[in-house]
């Protein structure tokens, strides 16, 4: 399996599970304000809902940001781009991906000191007294792939740069 197919399966795969994570906090969402609208009725909300609510969606929109790198799905603006020709735009592009990579780099490194944070501060939510490292853990663990995918992205520029060609088809991620 070579490794352009790895980094698409391996995104693909995480933005899948981001999306039944927020399935099931829709799913928890709609149950707990059933339960609040029929209190009178004997039934109640979702004990922690905002918890669980507040930790799954940050999974997912980690879990969905390598997916959206790797299929050139982040918002640009190419009003001026656009008239320039495809030599300087595969250069913006690298520089792009450069700074997207470096970017997300920072973001994993400070989960993963926030969470080191949280475990040794033993900090626990609210309601559920649920430990907060957990949900620093799994976003880092989808940081992870997007430092991974944001490298690769990196090394396909580098190579459009160097070849004067797209090595990708637009939005389809995959190496020609």
């Amino acid at each position: 399996m070579n490794l352009t197919i790895l980094i698409r399966m391996l995104a693909r795969w995480l933005a899948i599970l981001g999306g039944v994570v927020l399935v099931m906090i829709t799913v928890m969402i709609v149950v707990s304000i059933t339960g609040r609208a029929f209190i009178w009725a004997g039934l109640k909300p979702v004990h922690g809902d905002f918890e669980l609510v507040e930790a799954g969606t940050a999974f997912a929109v980690f879990s969905f940001l390598p997916w959206c790198q790797l299929n050139r799905g982040h918002a640009t603006v190419d009003l001026f781009t656009n008239y320039l020709p495809a030599s300087a735009n595969r250069v913006i592009d690298l520089v792009s991906e450069i700074l997207m990579a470096l970017v997300t780099i920072l973001i994993a490194w400070r989960l993963w000191v926030g969470m080191f944070d949280k475990i040794e501060n033993g900090e626990i939510s609210f309601i559920l007294q649920m430990p907060l490292w957990w949900g620093f853990a799994v976003c880092a663990a989808a940081t992870v792939v997007g430092v991974i995918v944001s490298l690769y992205m990196v090394a396909v520029r580098v190579g459009e740069v160097a070849l004067g060609r797209s090595l990708l088809d637009a939005g389809q991620g995959a190496v020609h």
